[in-house]
């Protein structure tokens, strides 16, 4: 890694960056105001110009459009709205078929847009393996593939052996596989952003850059938020902030803000792709609860990402957590204890970010202020798809609309919030500790990860 750079690969793109748009300055009036320009917001904007091209529409964003979680995930679009088929079937189990069929077409939809707006972001509905590494996790894939198949996806879902998933992608550590076939696909997540701002702007979307929100208030007519330099007054307002605090300070306690980190490697050469196969091009992850997520891109390197999630006390969110050595080192020799025919290959980048994670592992929606203003947030790493969905329930709510999307328990209902500190960071090291002594054990939870199954609070990955 001695010559890796300390940035994401995929904004470490000025060929294909856009330039920066102009931070707002004095005041502005618009009919839907969107706070955020990840993909919660971008979706959010250019669906509601979509909808209705006559309504005006603002969106602001603190940095540049992208910069966070959307630009610097591992690229993985999967169609799940609720953080894989075994969260939601244990969560919403009278409604996992419905989750299911909107959320193909939710991902049905994504790919049309990528056509329909010409994005070139390297979208290859390919489908992912979830591998198991321990023996134990080969009945537990056995058994996940037998829960689909009694749902009506069995057409989506291949169980692998090991020879099997091996033929796919060859490594000694893969004992079997469950390959969702048609219902991930994998892209390059910072030209999808910036793809759709791109979209945003030729649908008439005024969006200003380097403005942070720093408050909101609202009175009969319209909800007012405050930039550095200015202020704008919308008739509606839908808060895509995810992470970061949002302007609704009640949301705060359901929302933890934790750090995901990822390698690059330099692209592989005829013979290393030829040692590992991989003709098929899926994005793969293990079955552990402290798991590896790891995918091909357009010019063959390997993205290798995941394992350690790290919670900073008092929800702290800084620049300074981008970078932690030590992980990267974990992560390159577990790396080659996976592709041992891959010794020798260098890193081209390291990098972290933080991910918004709430305890039911999928997104929650809501609204304040008398349906004025709506948000979406918790997506748990899996936002690259979701969020486009979560746009759709922001934008009906905000209608007043009732629709099958906002009849959903997903989204009538919300999570359980964190305590607050010193409890709540006592908390997550207390679950961390248990998940890896979970993964040490053939996958037996303890008495804490039991209680914590038990009033709702998640904690699988």
């Amino acid at each position: 890694m001695s010559g890796a750079r300390p940035v994401p690969f995929w904004l470490d793109d000025p060929a294909h960056r856009p330039d920066a748009l102009p931070a707002l300055a004095g005041e502005t009036k618009c009919d839907l105001l969107v706070v955020g320009g990840g993909y919660s917001g971008l979706w959010t904007a250019l669906i509601a110009k979509e909808r209705d091209p006559s309504r005006d529409v603002v969106l602001l964003e603190g940095k540049e459009t992208g910069w966070a979680a959307s630009g610097r995930n591992g690229g993985f679009c999967d169609s799940s709205l609720t953080h894989g088929f075994g969260n939601g079937l244990a969560r919403w189990p009278g409604e996992i078929e419905t989750l299911e069929r909107l959320g193909m077409a939710n991902l049905d939809a994504i790919g049309e847009a990528v056509r329909r707006h010409a994005i070139d972001c390297d979208f290859e509905r390919t489908g992912e393996i979830e591998v198991a590494t321990e023996p134990h996790q080969v009945a537990e894939l056995r058994e996940a593939a037998e829960q689909a198949r009694r749902h009506g996806l069995g057409d989506r879902v291949t169980f692998l052996d090991g020879a099997a998933v091996r033929e796919q992608v060859d490594s000694p550590a893969f004992l079997a596989g469950l390959w969702f076939r048609h219902s991930v696909a994998m892209l390059n997540p910072a030209k999808l952003a910036w793809g759709l701002k791109r979209a945003c702007e030729a649908a008439g979307v005024r969006i200003y850059e380097y403005t942070p929100a720093r408050g909101l208030t609202a009175d009969a007519d319209a909800v007012t938020v405050g930039t550095p330099y200015g202020r704008v007054r919308a008739r509606r307002a839908a808060l895509a902030t995810n992470a970061f605090p949002s302007l609704l300070r009640r949301l705060r306690p359901y929302i933890v803000p934790v750090y995901d980190y990822a390698l690059m490697t330099e692209p592989l050469s005829e013979r290393q792709r030829a040692a590992v196969g991989w003709q098929g091009r899926q994005g793969l992850a293990d079955s552990a609860n402290h798991f590896h997520y790891f995918r091909l891109t357009a010019d063959d390197r390997i993205l290798w990402g995941g394992y350690d999630v790290l919670y900073h006390y008092g929800s702290r969110i800084d620049a300074e957590y981008d970078q932690r050595p030590e992980t990267f080192r974990k992560l390159a020799g577990h790396f080659f204890d996976t592709f041992p025919q891959l010794r020798g290959l260098s890193f081209s980048h390291t990098w972290g970010g933080v991910i918004d994670t709430c305890s039911r592992f999928s997104p929650f929606f809501g609204t304040a202020h008398d349906g004025r203003v709506a948000y979406a947030a918790g997506y748990t790493g899996l936002g690259v798809g979701a969020t486009r969905f979560g746009a759709e329930v922001m934008l009906d709510l905000l209608g007043g609309e009732s629709t099958e999307r906002t009849e959903l328990e997903l989204v009538r209902k919300k999570p359980l919030p964190f305590p607050p500190e010193p409890v709540r960071w006592a908390g997550i090291a207390l679950t961390q500790w248990s998940l890896a002594r979970a993964d040490a054990r053939g996958g037996r939870r303890n008495l804490w990860l039991k209680a914590m199954d038990a009033t709702g609070m998640g904690f699988d990955s």
